[in-house]
């Protein structure tokens, strides 16, 4: 307990020396870019931001789920030579409703039907009933609901990550809350309009077929949508609903400038899936219009002129630079599975965020000195070999958050605060285990021994449990408070460092080097 060899020392020494150097990226620069200098980010409520919670509209992907289940049904049972009328959604119930106008043909209408459901996992999506009179109900499960709500938060945390991140925001943290939420924190932000305004498009492309015959002042039919020209105001254009290819088929999208006309465009590039797509799609309908559509509005409807099959295309229009390269940005990221409505907004100012830490460095500064004094005033020399364990425990715990790039925020300068007030009820306990030893008579280096010995299990249970609720805070917990927990648990481990080892390791030195009579305690 008491002995230390040479190799145990210099692991002590040079942990401490590594925790200097990974220290040092917080007080200078990088002086090569090539070199790994890992620094500690300031979260929103330090540096100064915006702040953006925003909410999925779960109800359009149901709506929306369901309706593309009707279309395919509707294609299918045509396929099929089915006579059906009556093809509804019902979102109140989630559900789609038909009516089979021959009773024999049922049987087959229920084949088709399940063929385009999958209803034979252990936890199916839809349910399909059959009612009186020929009617064919499809229902949306709870449990289906559920799967895909969870799948539609993920996606969107995923794009929405990649779209802030092609803006150049430094830092952004971007997290799920709750069932339909994300929380968007962009550090160093002040007026995020612009992001809103990005993360508001759902930016959904789609390649349809124009109805060159249709009157668009006229309701359209089951199988076609009357969508609006984007950049002619009050034109209209009929497309049909089938796709031909999803904007998810894409791999890549640049803004550019045709050499011809001088306009900006956007050039797209296929996958192998959407190549194939493309390419069967316009060698059946060579000279014929089809439609870009994104988001509900057409962009452009060019007439095909050849079968295009090296899977390119150019998305065209009266398009600025500015335009073209957000649509590209867009594209590139992917489309949002839902719309993104803010619900809350804060904006912090880097004023703000400075006085905050300079309130925070101050409060930590005069903390860290009333313990210091504290220590030395009480347990004199044996003290001062605490105090040098805890300059040791904060060296190492701001190391490791420089190593993981760990964001400060307020609650987790707290958090560094009470770690060194754990610290010092680790040394406090040794100190004064090692006083009644002294008490009942024992000889220095034996009550040293039994002081240290007698220390560590309470240390080790009292620092466990807390780790273990902190553990849990961060699991469970949201913004600050993951902040918070992640900054104790870190500190907990870096006191039990200090406090067995590093403490230890002055008192064994001092005691080889002085062998004293009496222990300075």
């Amino acid at each position: 307990m008491m002995y230390f060899s040479r190799l145990k020392t210099a692991l002590v020494i040079g942990a401490c020396l590594l925790g200097v150097l990974f220290c040092v990226p917080n007080l200078a620069r990088a002086p090569a870019d090539w070199l790994p200098w890992r620094q500690i980010r300031l979260g929103l409520d330090l540096r100064g931001g915006s702040y953006l919670l925003m909410q999925i509209d779960m109800a359009s992907v149901t709506k929306e789920r369901l309706q593309a289940i009707g279309d395919s049904a509707r294609t299918g049972l045509r396929k099929a030579e089915i006579a059906f009328s009556g093809l509804a959604v019902d979102s109140a119930h989630n559900q789609l409703h038909l009516h089979i106008r021959d009773a024999d043909q049922l049987p087959a209408a229920l084949t088709v039907i399940n063929g385009l459901l999958d209803t034979t996992t252990s936890i199916p999506e839809f349910t399909v009933a059959q009612g009186g009179n020929n009617e064919i109900t499809v229902t949306l499960t709870e449990a289906g609901i559920t799967a895909r709500e969870a799948a539609i938060i993920s996606q969107s945390t995923d794009i929405v990550r990649r779209r802030i991140d092609a803006t150049g925001v430094i830092d952004p943290e971007i997290t799920p809350q709750g069932d339909d939420r994300i929380v968007v924190q962009l550090p160093g932000v002040s007026d995020p309009n612009e992001i809103k305004e990005l993360l508001g498009r759902t930016a959904k492309l789609t390649f349809q077929m124009v109805d060159e015959t249709a009157n668009t002042s006229a309701a359209p039919l089951p199988e076609e949508q009357i969508l609006p020209m984007q950049d002619t105001p009050g034109q209209k254009i009929a497309v049909y609903k089938e796709v031909i290819v999803q904007g998810g088929d894409l791999t890549n999208a640049q803004a550019g400038q045709d050499t011809t006309s001088g306009q900006w465009d956007v050039n797209i590039t296929f996958d192998s899936t959407g190549a194939r797509e493309f390419g069967d799609a316009t060698a059946a309908n060579v000279g014929k219009p089809f439609a870009m559509v994104l988001d509900d509005q057409v962009i452009s409807a060019p007439v095909i002129q050849a079968v295009i099959t090296d899977g390119q295309a150019q998305i065209t229009g009266s398009f600025t630079p500015a335009y073209a390269t957000e649509l590209a940005l867009l594209l590139r990221a992917g489309a949002l599975p839902a719309p993104l409505t803010v619900v809350e907004e804060r904006t912090v100012g880097p004023e703000l965020g400075a006085d905050s830490i300079r309130a925070g460095a101050i409060s930590l500064f005069v903390g860290f000195l009333l313990v210091i004094f504290f220590m030395a005033a009480f347990y004199g020399l044996f003290g001062w070999f605490a105090n040098i364990a805890l300059v040791a425990n904060l060296v190492l715990l701001m190391a490791i958050l420089s190593l993981f790039q760990a964001t400060l925020t307020l609650p987790g300068m707290a958090g560094i605060l009470l770690t060194l007030g754990m610290a010092v009820d680790a040394n406090i306990l040794i100190n004064e285990r090692i006083r009644e030893e002294v008490r009942n008579g024992k000889k220095p280096i034996q009550a040293m021994q039994t002081g240290f010995e007698r220390a560590y299990s309470t240390i080790f249970d009292s620092n466990i449990t807390a780790l273990l609720a902190h553990v849990m805070l961060f699991t469970f917990g949201t913004g600050p408070v993951r902040g918070f927990a992640l900054t104790i648990s870190v500190g907990i481990g870096t006191t039990l460092f200090t406090a067995t080892l590093v403490a230890r390791l002055l008192m064994v030195r001092w005691y080889a080097a002085t062998r004293p009579s009496v222990l300075p305690v």
